[in-house]
């Protein structure tokens, strides 16, 4: 094949979002590749570009929108040919989208990734929104059609969709009722990814303590912990309701699973979970996160919050703050508000302004800084195992510690010492920490 045939046979994927966006972009890329395609990370030397997208709040539809028109430019002034955009931004927005934006050529929600084939080589027609039903995705994708990201770390997509129905969420109407992957061929492809390198495993779907594929998420946890003992396993996107006490127990009987837990609150005061459609109260979390500091005294705790929701008063605040300092979560988000008229809150009475929502999250982020600063301070001159995810220069990496997920949390950044050329990064190393900061720790290889 001559070099301009390859050109023409070249294509880029920008992904956007969350971990298990990211999965489904590996997929779509592991399909093309199979196809006879050569995937490119620069998109001025792409023939097709492909933006998967997300839109779960208002700052990622924009983020989304914005993306696509940056990337839109190649078709002027480079060598794309067609723009294709995949995921939830046109799931959400629908057919109108098409009209909105024609600087795109197909249009793929969440149900159709399998027709990213169809979509590249020019099968679809122009301007065609390919939007079948989310529940008819395919959730049990053989792991050789998957192109996985080169890093140590990979994501292992359990199951599909969310049976919640909170108020704020448009997740539901985007990827369907839950369908769990079956057991199987969660295990298969965990093997494969050990056999790959991968260093790190990181179980994902919308409530990950809701699995039943066949088996709770505790068994399928212990089946891919048994694997290799050398590679950490860990999982995200706990749920208060379902997260039991046979996961916490499985974590525990396990070295390799990390004693980590992302357990996403959104709040504690009972008025404002009720209309949240969370149906937990503060008197239950409270038990659920002792439990597991008390089985498990290492752990990390990580939560989400969300500020401004409608109806919520200066108390509502108060005791969401006050819950904040008593916990002392390892790490923790805070998002305002996002509305939207798509969504069942919009129609709650009671919307907080702006500026006040902006202040609730300034306060709650001011007093976890000071928290997250205090708890990295205990690590210091102890020795941990780091994950080496890349070389910064000469001598000078970043990792993360088993209490740090990838992107959301701190990062730990390891010197190997002027005399020493280094250890490679996707490697474990012993590193002693030497430094606390706000979010991060620093430290050096042993």
């Amino acid at each position: 094949m001559d070099a301009s045939n390859q050109t023409l046979r070249t294509v880029h994927l920008t992904s956007l979002g969350c971990a298990k966006n990211q999965v489904d972009s590996e997929h779509m890329l592991g399909r093309l590749r199979r196809a006879g395609w050569t995937v490119t990370r620069n998109p001025a030397e792409a023939a097709v570009i492909i933006v998967n997208t997300c839109s779960f709040i208002e700052s990622a539809a924009d983020e989304s929108i914005d993306t696509i028109l940056e990337l839109a430019a190649y078709k002027q002034r480079g060598v794309c040919r067609r723009l294709i955009v995949a995921g939830c931004l046109p799931e959400r927005y629908r057919e109108p989208i098409a009209d909105a934006m024609p600087e795109v050529d197909v249009f793929l929600g969440t149900g159709g990734f399998d027709a990213i084939v169809k979509a590249v080589q020019g099968v679809l027609p122009t301007g065609c929104c390919h939007l079948p039903s989310p529940e008819c995705a395919a959730v049990a994708e053989a792991s050789s059609e998957r192109l996985v990201d080169t890093g140590a770390t990979a994501y292992l997509k359990i199951s599909e969709g969310c049976n919640r129905q909170c108020t704020y969420c448009i997740i539901p109407r985007l990827r369907g009722r839950q369908q769990d992957r079956p057991a199987d061929a969660i295990v298969a492809e965990a093997r494969s990814l050990v056999d790959a390198g991968k260093k790190e495993l990181i179980l994902v779907s919308q409530e990950t303590t809701a699995y039943s594929g066949g088996q709770g998420l505790d068994r399928l946890l212990a089946r891919i912990a048994r694997i290799d003992p050398s590679v950490w396993v860990r999982f995200l996107y706990a749920h208060p309701q379902s997260l039991n006490r046979a996961v916490i127990e499985t974590v525990a009987r396990h070295a390799n699973i990390c004693p980590y837990f992302d357990v996403p609150i959104q709040h504690v005061a009972d008025a404002v979970l009720k209309r949240m459609g969370r149906h937990y109260n503060r008197r239950q979390l409270l038990p659920l996160f002792t439990a597991i500091r008390r089985r498990l005294p290492q752990a990390a705790l990580r939560t989400t919050l969300i500020t401004g929701f409608p109806g919520e008063s200066d108390d509502d605040f108060l005791q969401l703050l006050a819950f904040v300092r008593e916990i002392r979560f390892d790490h923790l988000g805070v998002f305002m508000y996002s509305d939207s008229q798509d969504l069942a809150s919009h129609g709650l009475d009671g919307h907080v302004p702006r500026q006040v929502a902006q202040e609730r999250y300034d306060e709650l982020m001011t007093v976890q800084r000071q928290i997250s600063q205090e708890i990295n301070r205990r690590y210091v001159g102890s020795q941990l195992p780091v994950l080496l995810e890349k070389k910064l220069e000469a001598a000078l990496y970043q990792g993360r510690g088993a209490f740090q997920a990838p992107d959301v949390d701190g990062v730990i950044y390891v010197s190997a010492g002027p005399e020493r050329s280094g250890p490679a990064a996707g490697k474990r190393v012993e590193v002693r920490i030497t430094d606390a900061l706000e979010y991060d720790l620093t430290g050096e290889a042993v």
